[in-house]
C-alpha cells in the first residue's frame, strides 16, 4: 500500500502533531488564566488607595467633630496607613 503510515494517524509524526496540539491548548489556557488573574489583581490594587483615602477623610471629620479622642484617631490612622 502506498502511503501507509503517513499523515496524522501514523508513526512518530502523528504523535508529535497531537502532542503539539495539546501543548498549544494548555498554553492558551495558562495564558487566559494569567490574564484574568492580572486583571483582577489590578482592580483590587486600584480600589484600595481610594477606599483608604475615604476612610481617612471620615476619620478626620469624626476627630474634628469630637466624636473620637486623639488617641483613637492616632491608632486608627496608623492602622489605615499600614494597610491592615
Amino acid at each position: 500500500m502506498m502511503g501507509f503510515g503517513t499523515g496524522l494517524g501514523g508513526g512518530l509524526g502523528g504523535m508529535l502533531w497531537v502532542l503539539g496540539c495539546i501543548l498549544l491548548i494548555v498554553g492558551l489556557v495558562v495564558l487566559v488564566a494569567w490574564a484574568v488573574s492580572r486583571a483582577t489583581a489590578q482592580d483590587h490594587g486600584a480600589k484600595a488607595p481610594a477606599e483608604r483615602t475615604e476612610a481617612l477623610d471620615i476619620l478626620r471629620a469624626r476627630f474634628a467633630r469630637g466624636e473620637i479622642s486623639e488617641a483613637e484617631y492616632t491608632q486608627a490612622t496608623n492602622v489605615l496607613r499600614s494597610g491592615r
